[in-house]
């Protein structure tokens, strides 16, 4: 174990305020598989909180939120369009195509974000017997590379998907630090730009385990509670998911959870500025910070702290901060690479 770790937001423990809510739930019986005054409490605050017009469901993994959400849009024969950074590409082993047998059609970035510009000239086949339909867009807020899309460019998308009869799909596992970062809610973030389904993620953001799926076409999600079961999402003591999300939800956890991880990036990677030999690759706009070491730092460091290798041939590596992470911690890691410079 690491006293300091940068190397995940899902690394970090539970919010004492979730542990609380947790230990308040674990007393008396109650229904199982949903069917609990609280869960249904929660449903309905998860619902308000997007707007509306729409159906909450929960389950147990952001896996397996993205994997109910296509399955839910897509046949056998249709492919989703996703960046090369993709969770669903990179970090999912394969769920979505094993449990759908759709394709993915992934489409080289280099920052993260698709756009409609990107996307067109992929769509040249649809219509042919010989090929895989193309039928949903899927992109992550923030991406995967910490980027974020503004409110202009999802509903770009949405409006691009929905003139060719193709739906939008909204990977929200640090959905949070995108809102916190941009100062809106997630209603102005997903029902308002047009999203179809989103997932909003909780794992990362100082919940013990459990995400959601909002859908805003019901029409098309009716029998996803029956994808869930198959799909092992369908968690028995479901009370103990609803009391965290309870927590989470209210008084804005959330958010405040979210802000402090963002700003913990922001002030690590103005940390890293001022040391001449580091280059940062991107722009810190949520709770990530990308930045190139040089190479001779990277595997002493990672003895001490636990941090991925994004780019292996480039020697840039990525630094997560998260609802708990201190300045102490920035500035033992930022005095250890002055350190290691130094020698």
């Amino acid at each position: 174990m690491f006293e300091i770790s940068f190397g995940s937001d899902n690394h970090s423990g539970v919010h004492p305020l979730i542990l609380k809510a947790l230990t308040e739930a674990n007393s008396g019986y109650c229904p199982a598989y949903g069917d609990d005054p609280l869960t249904q409490r929660v449903l309905a605050k998860l619902e308000a909180l997007f707007g509306n017009d729409c159906e909450a469901f929960i389950v147990m993994t952001g896996t397996g939120a993205n994997v109910l959400s296509l399955q839910t849009l897509i046949r056998s024969y249709n492919a989703v369009i996703c960046a090369n950074t993709a969770h669903i590409n990179v970090d999912e082993c394969g769920a979505v195509q094993k449990n759908t047998s759709a394709r993915l059609v992934v489409i080289e970035v280099p920052d993260g974000k698709l756009s409609p510009e990107l996307i067109e000239p992929r769509l040249m086949g649809n219509r042919d017997q010989h090929h895989s339909q193309m039928n949903v867009i899927s992109i992550s807020q923030s991406t995967e590379y910490g980027t974020l899309y503004s409110l202009r460019e999802i509903k770009a998308l949405a409006d691009f998907a929905h003139a060719r009869g193709m739906y939008l799909h909204l990977d929200g596992a640090r959905l949070a630090n995108a809102a916190a970062a941009l100062d809106i809610d997630f209603r102005t973030m997903c029902k308002d730009t047009g999203v179809d389904l989103v997932s909003l993620g909780g794992t990362k953001n100082g919940m013990l385990f459990g995400e959601a799926i909002i859908s805003f076409r019901p029409d098309l999600t009716e029998d996803l509670r029956f994808y869930r079961k198959q799909c092992n999402q369908l968690f028995s003591k479901m009370r103990f998911i609803s009391a965290q999300f309870d927590a989470y939800l209210s008084d804005e956890l959330w958010r405040s959870n979210a802000l402090h991880a963002n700003r913990m990036a922001a002030l690590l990677a103005s940390r890293l500025a001022e040391i001449g030999e580091l280059c940062i690759t991107q722009k810190p706009q949520v709770n990530s910070v990308f930045v190139k070491l040089p190479h001779a730092l990277i595997a002493p460091l990672q003895e001490e702290y636990h941090f991925y290798t994004w780019d292996e041939a480039g020697d840039e590596v990525r630094l997560m901060c998260s609802f708990d992470t201190t300045e102490e911690h920035i500035d033992h890691l930022c005095g250890r690479i002055r350190e290691l410079l130094e020698t």
